[in-house]
């Protein structure tokens, strides 16, 4: 017979006698060694005892198999005494009598299957993570870690991440339990006594459990990333700060891409669990009036710099909490970043100025992520500073530096399903407000009627944005929309409105390489046999790309003359003609 052994730190050993044979190993209750842990696969590995000996097979499991310091690739001879770490599982075995190995497979007796996860021993090239159940004072020594072969590496930094979560885990709760922070919350406690009080009480924790910690983490940032999750926003800290990083995309704790120079890329932080997303996502929504939960399992919101937040949670997600943030820059941009980012040229801008002056009404166009927002907000600080300016947004974003700026946000319903106020209503009711300037965040449903009604009777010079693949789609888009309101118009009543009150059509593209330009600007001409008439204006027109794959091209005018030209000059408003011919372009 053969004496298998399973051990846990924190128990004494437990010993069972069983006969040689097959033994699947894993979570799942089919398997004949069951070990819960979520570290651990519902089919981790094979331990086989035969005749020629005992071979061990890891099943390309999540966490790996080790036997004896060394993750096992395929199968590998075990010998009586070796030891396999499986997740929290440390399992050895005793041979009395190895001739006697025959391979009749007999289940071993239930006490096998252990009740609960616990901490084991860890091989030489990892270091110990800490239990959920495990004290912090028996947090185990560790040892330096030995040099791994190269084809060991990612599933040894994938063990070396798993025993860092550990790790953070335990101190996490020991936190908990030395600090209620819910009900330090509840006391209202100052932010700033708050964040003293945690990172003070993080600090000590760590300070206790120092000598054992693994020699390749360290102190002072685990401090750090703890600190950030029990009252920041966790790893997202260090991205939001990054002025490089335009977009922050969380796909449940595993997983942190970003959008770096236009380009997406695996940020290489994760989160301790699912439940620390789910936390910060209801760190971010509960300071602004919204909430998430499974009746409500999807929202928009923004942190305080006015970065953009979208959060969706299960039962929507199957990849757990997701959260995506369009960050803002801590500036806004002004006209000069986007000529030096070669987005638009000094002539565009000007001629845009002088749109904006003369009270155009002007629609900002592009798909997702294009920057539609950031062009609308440069668009709008061409507008006086003497006019009462009114913004209308889903989530509030925008950041107009004029003094006499209204910014009203719509409102969700509440946890019964009442009490929502829509863009639709804020678009109304801006219009006894007494307006100089209507700026809409996004025009994506039956407000569109109400802001055609509103350019059309008297509010002009507004701004908004659609979602729009070019601006002759842009007008598609407006008769969907205003159809949407529930108005059974004719096509001719809606198109005679949108003729009569679009006056520019803005179009923004993002390239191949990431960067983004304006690539038409489109002046609406009017209506024409039932059909709207548009000229372009402007254009970026692309030639090539260079080894490095950026794009190359240049802006040009089409050499057609906005027909508001006189009433420029009319107003007041100086521009010179020559950025509309394109032989004296530059």
């Amino acid at each position: 017979m053969i004496t298998l052994r399973i051990r846990r730190p924190d128990k004494p050993d437990t010993s069972f006698e069983i006969s040689p044979g097959i033994y699947t190993v894993g979570t799942d209750e089919a398997n004949k060694i069951v070990l819960p842990g979520k570290d651990i696969s519902w089919r981790h590995a094979i331990l086989s005892f035969m005749s020629d000996g005992v071979w061990l097979e890891d099943l390309k499991s999540r966490t790996g198999t080790i036997l004896n310091g060394h993750f096992v690739h395929g199968r590998a001879r075990v010998e009586p005494g070796q030891v396999i770490n499986i997740g929290h599982f440390a399992i050895s075995f005793d041979d009395g009598n190895a001739a006697a190995i025959s391979e009749q497979p007999e289940s071993p007796p239930a006490e096998v299957a252990a009740p609960e996860p616990q901490a084991a021993p860890v091989p030489q090239e990892i270091s110990q993570p800490a239990s959920q159940q495990q004290p912090l004072s028996q947090l185990p020594p560790a040892s330096p870690p030995p040099r791994a072969a190269s084809r060991d590496e990612p599933t040894r930094l994938q063990a070396a991440l798993e025993v860092n979560r550990g790790i953070k885990r335990q101190i996490q709760q020991e936190l908990v339990q030395r600090l209620d922070l819910k009900r330090l919350t509840t006391n209202r406690i100052g932010e700033k006594d708050l964040r003293e009080k945690v990172q003070k009480t993080i600090f000590d924790i760590v300070q206790e459990v120092r000598a054992k910690l693994p020699p390749n983490i360290d102190p002072g940032r685990l401090t750090k990333e703890i600190f950030d999750e029990a009252v920041g926003l966790g790893p997202l800290e260090d991205l939001l700060v990054d002025p490089e990083v335009t977009e922050i995309m969380v796909n449940g704790a595993e997983q942190i891409y970003i959008e770096r120079r236009g380009k997406i890329e695996l940020s290489g932080m994760n989160f301790v669990d699912n439940d620390s997303v789910a936390a910060i996502i209801e760190r971010i929504v509960s300071p602004i009036g919204r909430r998430i939960d499974e009746s409500s399992p999807y929202v928009d919101a923004r942190l305080p710099d006015g970065s953009r937040v979208n959060a969706v949670i299960h039962p929507l997600s199957l990849s757990g909490p997701c959260l995506t943030i369009r960050k803002f820059s801590k500036d806004p941009f002004k006209v000069s970043d986007l000529v030096r980012f070669n987005s638009l040229t000094d002539q565009i801008a000007d001629f845009l100025r002088a749109c904006v002056q003369l009270k155009k009404n002007i629609i900002v166009s592009g798909g997702t992520g294009t920057g539609k927002t950031t062009l609308l907000n440069v668009v709008s600080s061409f507008i006086p500073s003497n006019e009462r300016v009114i913004t209308i947004e889903d989530s509030a974003e925008l950041r107009l530096g004029q003094p006499h700026v209204i910014r009203l946000e719509a409102r969700p319903p509440n946890i019964e399903g009442r009490g929502a106020i829509t863009i639709r209503d804020l678009v109304r009711n801006a219009l006894r407000m007494r307006p100089d300037r209507i700026v809409v965040g996004e025009v994506r449903g039956g407000e569109a009627l109400d802001m055609l009604q509103a350019m059309n009777t008297g509010h002009e010079g507004s701004l908004t944005t659609v979602h729009a693949n070019s601006p002759r789609d842009v007008i598609s888009r407006l008769e969907t929309m205003v159809l949407m309101s529930g108005m059974d118009l004719p096509v001719r009543a809606i198109r005679e409105q949108i003729g009569a009150a679009i006056h520019l059509i803005v179009h923004i593209s993002r390239f191949s390489d990431g960067t983004r330009k304006v690539s038409r600007i489109a002046e609406v001409c009017g209506l024409e046999s039932d059909q709207i008439t548009m000229q372009d204006i402007f254009q970026f027109r692309q030639t090539s790309v260079d080894q490095h794959a950026k794009v190359i091209g240049k802006f040009e005018p089409t050499g057609s003359v906005p027909t508001f030209v006189e009433e420029m000059a009319s107003r007041g408003i100086q521009i010179d003609h020559a950025i509309f011919d394109p032989v004296k372009w530059k």
